[in-house]
This record gives C-alpha cells, structure tokens and sequence, in this order.
C-alpha cells in the first residue's frame, strides 16, 4: 500500500467520478484506475461500485475513507514538521530590545538559541517600546522584548516582570525619612524617569493623569544608571521600577506611591502568526527567565 493510493482513493471518492479525480491528481484516468484495483487486490475488497454513472463508495470503501484521509494528514504532518526544521536552520531572526535595558537572560537565551541553530542569522536592535511594538506588528521585528502598561492589542505577550512604581531619593532629601508618597507630594519635587515611550514612563504618566497631578519632569534618561545617578546627586527624584531601585539601594531610599497601583510591564511581544525561529526562540527565553 502506498500514498499515492490513498491519494487517489480519497481523490475519487470525493468527487465520486475516475476521470475528475484523474484531472485532480494530474495523470490519466488509467493510471488511476490501475492504482485503485492495486489497492484493492492488497485489500482484498471492492473500494467503490462500479455500475452506476458515479464511482460510490462500497461498505467497506466507506471504512477505508476515514483512515486514508487520517494516513494523508500524517504524511503532511511529517512533511510541515521537516520543512519547519529546514526553515529554521536556514532563516533569519530580528530581535528588539527596549534600550537602556540590560537584560541578561535575554542573552542567555540568544546565545543557547545560536549554539542550537548556528545557521540562523541573529540580529539585535535597541529602541524605544512604543516603536518596538509597532515594529513586531508591522513584521520589521519577530519578537521584541518591551517595557508597556498594558499588553498590546493584536500581539502575543509573556510577561516577565510586572512590579508597581517607586520614587527613590538619596540621604539627605526632604522624603528619605518616609517609606511611602502620593503623587501629589512627589509633585513638589523635580522628576528624573524614563523618557516618553516608554512603559514605566506611560504607567507614571497614567497614574498621574488619574489623580489629575501635573509633575515636572525636570531630567529624562533611558538607562536606569543615569536615572539614579541623577537622583543620587540630589537633582530630581527618581520615579523607577521597584526591582531598578532595589539595585542602587546604596545610595537611595525607595519610597511606595501609594496611589501609582498599576504594575508596569516587561514582557516580550510577538505576532501569532509566526515561524518556527521565534517558537524555539521563545522556549530558550521562557527558560532563562
């Protein structure tokens, strides 16, 4: 018994007539009708009734169909798996990474996804969230690892942090003997946060913009260091994530907001619709972090 049998089998008892299943396949209605008989005599059963103008399925035509079509989807199957496998030693794929962000599962996961499959060419990119997502909707990037507020609308999304704000000021400072703030305190004081476009900054804006307080965001940088340096030095309060201040711990005291109760996000973003590099991708990232 062979494929192309089952292929002709199910060909003409879906169109129940030899010379359209013969047009389907694309050989002669001979051909085909010399495979059926072939099949049949392995069989040892009629597979259609003959008699009648159209080819119909026989008792046991009708018990074969359903295991033809299941033998047919598994070749498939077997086909797609190996293609994927080809795809992916041969393919391409273009990461983004939030900027200022120095994640370093992130490259654990690059790297032991280099080491398994040496032939796909990596690219890494630094930018913005708000343009790194636009960039995986618009499939300039396959997978994108972001700072957001919310899960993006229309992309697939696993989280990696999700923590509340802080502000975090240096000895000395009016705050530093408090543990907790409201925006409105914090309001009185000169901000230094992450720049517009960011998550942690659209989740401050946000917050902000609910409790109707206007801060003045005096200094902007994209790297968590220069935020706390800045602060450290006594310029402007930082407005940071809570495991970002947690490192400079040292040198700052953090400091609840107790009305900043939405989490900002790290995730990483990618489109459903994706290939087999961004699944394997993502199961080396799923791993590291």
């Amino acid at each position: 018994m062979e494929l192309r049998q089952l292929e002709y089998f199910v060909a003409v008892a879906e169109e129940q007539n030899f010379t359209r299943a013969a047009e389907r396949v694309h050989i002669s209605q001979s051909g085909v009708s010399a495979q059926i008989r072939q099949l049949e005599r392995e069989l040892g059963a009629e597979l259609f009734d003959r008699s009648g103008r159209t080819a119909t399925l026989t008792v046991a035509g009708l018990a074969a169909l359903e295991h033809a079509r299941a033998a047919l989807d598994a070749a498939a199957a077997v086909g797609q798996a190996v293609g994927e496998v080809t795809e992916l030693i041969r393919g391409r794929l273009a990461v983004g990474m939030v900027t200022g962000c120095t994640v370093t599962p992130l490259f654990d996961a690059l790297a032991a996804f280099h080491r398994a499959h040496p032939g796909v060419r990596l690219s890494l990119l630094e930018d913005g969230s708000d343009r790194l997502i636009e960039s995986v909707r618009a499939g300039a990037l396959d997978l994108a690892l972001v700072g957001t507020a919310t899960a993006p609308d229309g992309l697939e999304t696993h989280t990696i942090i999700s923590e509340r704000l802080v502000a975090a000021v240096p000895a000395g400072h009016a705050l530093s003997g408090r543990d907790r703030v409201t925006l409105a305190e914090l309001s009185a004081y000169p901000i230094v946060c992450m720049p517009v476009g960011t998550g942690l900054r659209t989740v401050f804006d946000q917050a902000c913009a609910a409790q109707d307080v206007r801060p003045v965001i005096a200094l902007q940088a994209t790297a968590a260091d220069a935020i706390a340096d800045l602060a450290a030095r006594g310029i402007a309060v930082a407005v940071l994530s809570e495991s970002m201040a947690a490192q400079y711990g040292d040198r700052l005291t953090a400091l609840a907001i107790d009305d900043a109760t939405t989490p900002a996000l790290l995730a990483l973003v990618w489109r459903g619709t994706h290939g087999p590099a961004v699944r394997e991708l993502l199961a080396y990232a799923r791993r590291a972090f």
